[in-house]
């Protein structure tokens, strides 16, 4: 006898911060897989990268979807972008942000979208720089994900005429 377990719906946001323009069909297509629907991506000129376009977009599916979303679009050269996956019942946030410099970065994050380091990363993280308050310092810079938003911040900015995305509450 086989149990069926709800599935626990969420929401989230996919910014694409730039991508040349031969990426882009592919891109539309990697989000149409996972989503399993057809989407349709509003391209815009990235004033902060020559010959790159911007698109965003919001997205409900099974929670989860957001790691389903990076990870298609993980590894293309010259692809920036987030992911954006709010709390649910039972389920943590979370954002995924790409740079091709850095890679990828995974953070949970709370209700208000402040990012959330685990207790075993942060104890992890203190026992690894012996007390050297600097390099813990890096270290937490690197949990939160200071430099890939350092990176991203200049195409965020860039975006500052994208339309609105209103933040709705799940649950």
């Amino acid at each position: 006898m086989s149990v069926a377990l709800p599935r626990t719906m969420t929401r989230g946001v996919v910014f694409v911060h730039g991508a040349p323009a031969v990426l882009c069909p592919h891109i539309t297509w990697a989000i149409e897989a996972v989503l399993d629907r057809r989407v349709t991506l509003d391209w815009m000129p990235q004033p902060a990268a020559p010959r790159h376009l911007r698109a965003e977009l919001s997205w409900t599916g099974d929670s989860g979807t957001g790691a389903e979303l990076a990870s298609a679009l993980r590894g293309w050269d010259s692809l920036r972008y987030e992911v954006t996956e709010e709390p649910s019942p039972g389920c943590d946030g979370a954002r995924w942000s790409y740079t091709p410099r850095l890679g990828i970065h995974h953070a949970m994050t709370s209700a208000s979208g402040d990012a959330v380091v685990q207790e075993d990363r942060l104890r992890e993280a203190v026992l690894r720089t012996h007390g050297d308050l600097e390099a813990l310092q890096e270290e937490i810079d690197l949990l939160l994900g200071l430099p890939w938003d350092e990176e991203l911040e200049v195409f965020r900015h860039a975006g500052d005429g994208a339309p609105v995305r209103w933040l709705h509450k799940v649950g």
